[in-house]
């Protein structure tokens, strides 16, 4: 978080703290509130037009950016990740066509409808059950500009909690998720924070908000987090034994019988030598090409999506890390839209 966010926080703590009356605080919180998720509802509005005036577009992917940290329990930069990966998604770099050949300038396949303004809204000293209301509701208004269907970009893992939830409650039942990630995050409350990026999967779970829960990519789990999988029905595929589960996971079929799949990429999925810039850095990852035949070969109606946990603060070798995971969502834009 920037010095000037920190000293605002602790400004309106002090502000709180000086018997500053309760309703004037709500107040200026809820105008705050009320000012970010107006941003969001008339962006998505705009694009969901735009989208049903060019016709075809039975769903498009719709770029979300959360830029919420604080909630690691390490390194805060990931809040600063979205700008970086929407610039690697269109620097010029490569070429906007997916590996399958959809079109990224096509806004029936493509669009955004900006940042949800965490900072602003952490900067009134709102809390985080408010926040994640807000990251909710945000998500919610993406999803009613149909055929918009939201992909978002984090932002610490904690984000995929209130973007699950939203999906779920909007569709109207839970979904499968498929979640590539080092960790499995679902410790039932990490260092006493219940919205930590280390347990953002215990809440899903909690809430009934997926069905399946399928985790692949896991090297560093802890007696804690194989007990709250057990506890959970969740399949958790380690790394140690990802060659004999390739064939598998190469196969996935996901989403019948419920409102779809949220495919959810921490991008500490991938071993280091193919991404750097993350916070937790952790050896014997899968290949990027792992994970793109993973998603490629998956079957499903994949509804939502998100990305998170790029650092920018550690990337290296000129933006490899933001080119990494502006590829993925690139490819996760070809799994969601639908022409």
């Amino acid at each position: 978080m920037s010095s000037l966010g920190r000293r605002g926080i602790h400004f309106f703590h002090k502000l709180n703290a000086a018997n500053v009356p309760t309703d004037l605080l709500e107040k200026g919180q809820n105008r705050v509130i009320d000012a970010s998720l107006t941003l969001i509802r008339e962006r998505a509005k705009l694009k969901g037009e735009l989208v049903r005036a060019l016709g075809g577009a039975v769903a498009t992917a719709s770029l979300l950016g959360v830029p919420l940290g604080h909630n690691s329990s390490f390194l805060q930069g990931p809040a600063f990740a979205p700008p970086r990966i929407r610039e690697a998604i269109w620097c010029g770099s490569t070429n906007s066509a997916t590996e399958e050949g959809k079109e990224l300038k096509d806004p029936r396949v493509l669009t955004d409808v900006g940042d949800v303004p965490v900072q602003e809204i952490r900067d009134c000293a709102v809390d985080d059950d408010r926040l994640m209301n807000v990251i909710s509701d945000s998500v919610k208004l993406v999803m009613e500009e149909a055929p918009l269907r939201p992909l978002v970009l984090g932002g610490d893992h904690s984000i995929s909690y209130p973007v699950v939830r939203a999906v779920s409650e909007k569709l109207g039942g839970p979904v499968d998720i498929l979640h590539l990630d080092a960790h499995p995050d679902i410790y039932h409350s990490f260092e006493g924070n219940k919205y930590s990026h280390a347990s953002s999967f215990a809440r899903i779970m909690e809430g009934g908000y997926a069905r399946r829960l399928l985790q692949v990519g896991i090297r560093s789990i802890t007696t804690e987090g194989r007990e709250q999988g057990k506890r959970f029905g969740v399949e958790q595929f380690e790394m140690r034994t990802f060659s004999r589960d390739r064939e598998f996971l190469e196969n996935l079929k996901l989403g019948e019988g419920v409102k779809g799949v949220y495919i959810s990429i921490d991008v500490d999925s991938l071993d280091p030598a193919f991404a750097p810039g993350v916070s937790h850095i952790e050896p014997g990852g899968l290949s990027f090409r792992d994970v793109l035949n993973i998603l490629h070969n998956l079957q499903g109606n994949v509804v939502a999506a998100d990305v998170v946990e790029f650092n920018p603060q550690r990337d290296t070798v000129d933006g490899m890390t933001a080119m990494v995971a502006a590829k993925l969502v690139r490819e996760l834009t070809a799994k969601i839209s639908k022409l």
